[in-house]
């Protein structure tokens, strides 16, 4: 679920709502250039930045008149819109719209997961195809008006039906996010992907869609509970749709304006389509060009396994990727465009750490690192191959002790012992933090939930609408767990279902503080590591167990986290709450079939690459290696991360985490600012989890993402806010778009998704042996 993108709207109806009410209202910011100077007469305070015009109210920086959003309340204020033309939302044709894409979002969101680097489908893509489609569904189907007055006037009211006429913001919301909502189910489908990998089980159908369905429910249901807390206050932005609010109102509110956009939209995904073929099929050199690579082809064996191992990245699993840079947009994607620049300059510090310690830890040989690969996320025996993990838990999944005795345990990779401390680190000091740093804004949120004072102005906005009752998100909490009680009580799962309860009642616990983070920060961290802890100390011997325990605790934070985003993003367009429950309920019963039907499909046709630690630049079992890593090594929790353990360090570093954090706290109350950084903006869980961030999958796009960051939020949005407000996401939705459709294109033509692949001819830019972009001679690798 990690992933993100915050979006800034052309919001030419937004208010200003500080100035004085007497005085103006609802003042858009195409407003004239004479209005715009009276208006700043009264609250200018004069300054230069770099030559431009600027001045300053309260806390807001202004440039040439356009507010530089920085806060959660800066969004509400400027960015996004106030306005509610009470247009329908929940219609057939927006029902229709929504579950047709809701099958190209979920099938390309479980594509991704099998890819070297994990993105996600844009939401801006999809809601922009939407748009087009509802654009032209209004001006073909037959209209009520076409046989008024006609002996046909019977029909109109079944042409109503299906053409409500215009094609407005609330219907295509819906549509929107029925499509949003069916892809969110690809986390749950990944332990039965595990399953098909390395247990040679075929889940039944019934039995994965069921348990798909119970985890995301169940999360639903908590992040429905959770409303007042982590969606109604303003600084709960989740920014990872702020594209999606933003051109939502720039396509159906300005329409003036909307023929550039929409020009520059097409545009742009023409261009990244044609070009997406060139660096993902023809030219894959282009996905990871290190300069370092290639001026190392005449080198020692001994030095080109070095450069491979840091600065090679354009296959999974190869290298560090260190100043290498990508020209292949599926994998820098417009993240990088949304996210804030406090969570960005936070990931710089943990890239940079990563490189450190994983240069460190490989070639000092913690823990035993040289005898195996350094990037990879599979287990190994103690002589470097692979580990018979069948041998020692047979079919029936369960602990041979006779046979771990002859096979020995299993050894992890240096990275990857790293990054399941660091996932523990960050898990502890995410906890920390919430309780530490946000506490005060914890409890006056709740405060002002109990008296129905939340001041922020969408949530006041929405108060006309009938509220979704607490009762139906307990109901759907029920509903959950009684799918999830058959699923452990008839399927293959080994878990028994007392752990079942603990599984959910653990991960709801944790849900609260991975909202809070993802709503301010635009990002999230990984749970998984500390719910495999617990499943190792309740089910010990239980591989599978560990998967499904796994499922119904971490699962059910990441689909909260996504589901609390859609709360959220109703909340600012003014989408009935009712209406919101139904549509992402529908689209969680879809992406719950959608899901398992596309991964069934990439497993069966990719079997032999998905199991190898290496993968290939086109497909990776990274996703379900880790998973599987994790729950047999936790399964022999004992022997591996016990006191006597070689891995004991990593339960241990739960409590450094919440250490390390109070460290910060006690520091943040002596000293809050320490030069130019203040304290408590340093994000330790931010930086412990991106300090592994290159412990698998390709690597060679870090530099490319960071100055398509700088560039974005630092540059556009400081010293061109107009520029940046009108068209940022509206660029970043369309590169999204026009690079994963042609992936999701090429996936089934020539990347063998459903069969065979056709791999295009070898030449120099696309090398028939050894890593694409030169880096070859790693004996790790071979």
């Amino acid at each position: 679920m990690d992933s993100v993108t915050p979006s800034s709207r052309d919001a030419t109806h937004a208010t200003i709502p500080e100035f004085p009410r007497e005085k103006v209202t609802n003042v858009p910011y195409d407003a004239a250039d004479k209005d715009k100077e009276e208006l700043s007469v009264e609250f200018e305070k004069a300054s230069e930045i770099d030559g431009r015009s600027t001045f300053e109210k309260e806390d807001v920086l202004y440039v040439n008149g356009e507010p530089v959003l920085t806060t959660g309340r800066d969004v509400s204020r400027f960015l996004v819109d106030l306005r509610d033309d009470g247009d329908p939302a929940l219609t057939f044709r927006s029902l229709f719209l929504g579950t047709v894409f809701a099958g190209l979002g979920a099938a390309l969101n479980e594509i991704y997961t099998f890819k070297p680097l994990q993105v996600s489908v844009s939401t801006v893509f999809l809601l922009l195809l939407i748009y087009s489609a509802g654009v032209a569904w209004a001006k073909v189907f037959p209209k009520r008006s076409w046989v008024e007055g006609t002996r046909l006037a019977g029909l109109g009211a079944i042409f109503e039906f299906i053409n409500p006429g215009e094609f407005k913001i609330k219907e295509h919301v819906i549509s929107s996010l029925v499509a949003s909502t069916a892809a969110y189910g690809n986390t749950a489908v990944m332990n039965f992907a595990v399953q098909r990998l390395y247990y040679n089980t075929d889940v039944k159908a019934t039995t994965a869609v069921l348990a798909t369905f119970s985890t995301a429910c169940f999360g639903y249901g908590l992040c429905g509970l959770l409303r007042p807390l982590t969606v109604y206050p303003s600084e709960m932005v989740y920014w990872a749709n702020l594209p999606t609010v933003s051109i939502f109102q720039a396509l159906h509110f300005d329409s003036a304006a909307n023929h550039k956009r929409m020009k520059l939209f097409w545009t742009a995904f023409g261009v990244m389509f044609v070009w997406e073929i060139i660096p993902s099929y023809i030219f894959p050199l282009l996905s990871g060009v290190s300069v370092f690579c290639l001026a190392s082809q005449h080198t020692s064996p001994a030095v080109q396994d070095i450069f491979t191992n840091i600065f090679g990245g354009a296959d999974g699993n190869e290298g560090l990727g260190l100043l290498s840079l990508s020209f292949d947009w599926q994998y820098i994607t417009s993240v990088y465009m949304s996210l804030p620049l406090i969570q960005q300059a936070n990931s710089w510090i943990g890239y940079g750490l990563c490189y450190i310690i994983f240069i460190a830890i490989y070639y000092s040989n913690a823990w035993g690192s040289k005898d195996f690969p350094m990037v990879s996320t599979s287990i190994f025996a103690a002589n470097g191959s692979i580990y018979d993990q069948q041998a020692v838990f047979g079919t029936s999944f369960t602990l041979n002790q006779t046979a771990l005795n002859e096979v020995g345990l299993p050894y992890m990779t240096g990275s990857n012992v790293w990054l399941n401390i660091t996932n523990n680190l960050a898990v502890g000091g995410l906890i920390a933090h919430c309780l530490l740093f946000w506490g005060p804004s914890v409890r006056e949120a709740f405060a002002q939930a109990r008296a129905g004072t939340q001041p922020d102005p969408h949530w006041k906005a929405m108060q006309k609408y009938k509220e979704a009752p607490h009762w139906w998100y307990v109901c759907l909490l029920v509903l959950a767990f009684v799918a999830g009680l058959v699923v452990v009580l008839k399927g293959q799962t080994t878990l028994p279902w007392y752990s079942f309860i603990v599984a959910l009642l653990f991960g709801s616990f944790i849900t609260p503080f991975s909202q809070l983070l993802y709503a301010r920060m635009g990002n999230g961290i990984a749970t998984n590591q500390l719910m495999k802890m617990v499943a190792g100390a309740i089910a010990p011997g239980r591989p599978v167990a560990n998967l499904y325990f796994t499922m119904w605790s971490h699962d059910i934070i990441g689909q909260s986290i996504g589901l609390a985003g859609d709360l959220k993003l109703g909340q600012y367009l003014k989408i009935p709450p009712r209406t919101m429950f139904l549509t992402q309920v529908w689209g969680t019963i879809l992406g719950a079939a959608i899901n398992y039907v596309v991964m069934t499909s990439v497993v069966d046709a990719q079997r032999d690459i998905l199991i190898s630690p290496q993968g290939t630049n086109v497909w990776s079992g990274q996703v379900v290696q880790s998973l599987n890593s994790a729950a047999v090594t936790w399964s022999l929790a004992k022997e591996l991360y016990g006191p006597g353990g070689q891995y004991f360090i990593i339960p241990m570093s739960l409590l450094i985490g919440l250490a390390g954090t109070f460290a910060q706290w006690l520091i943040a109350k002596r000293w809050p600012y320490i030069g130019p950084v203040k304290v408590d903006t340093i994000m330790l869980p931010i930086i412990y989890m991106y300090s592994a961030w290159m412990s698998s999958g390709l690597n060679s796009v870090i530099t490319s993402c960071i100055i398509t960051g700088v560039v974005s939020q630092f540059w556009l949005r400081k010293y061109h806010p107009g520029w940046f407000r009108k068209y940022n996401y509206i660029l970043g939705g369309a590169l999204d778009g026009g690079a994963q459709v042609m992936i999701f294109i090429l996936s089934f033509a020539v990347f063998g998704a459903s069969g065979k692949g056709n791999p295009f001819p070898t030449w120099a830019g696309n090398p028939a042996v050894g890593n694409v972009d030169y880096c070859n001679g790693n004996g790790a690798l071979d």
